[in-house]
Formats: C-alpha cells, sequence, structure tokens
C-alpha cells in the first residue's frame, strides 16, 4: 500500500503550483509581445521601402 503525503504538503503544492504557472506565464507574454512588436517594426520598415510613391 501507499503512504499518504502529508496534508501540509498537499496544501502547499496546491498553492504553489497556481503561483509557479501564473508568474511563468507573465514572462512568456511579455517575451512574446516583445518578438511581435519586434517583428511588426520589420515588416513596418519593409513595407516603407516597397512604397512607389
Amino acid at each position: 500500500m501507499m503512504k499518504q503525503a502529508p496534508s501540509k504538503l498537499i496544501w502547499l503544492l496546491f498553492l504553489l503550483l497556481p503561483l509557479t504557472l501564473t508568474m511563468t506565464g507573465c514572462n512568456t507574454m511579455a517575451g512574446v509581445g516583445e518578438d511581435l512588436q519586434a517583428a511588426g517594426g520589420g515588416i513596418e520598415k519593409s513595407a516603407e521601402s516597397k512604397k512607389d510613391y
């Protein structure tokens, strides 16, 4: 039979898991935002150089 984990450990995991996921998500979204901004800048420069007028 498996031994049951202490209830304090389970509560700690339930509290830390969402916090960890939230912090990771914020960093990831900030990085994606910077990447999209850089890509948009490149597209804008390319479009400006292709204008005929």
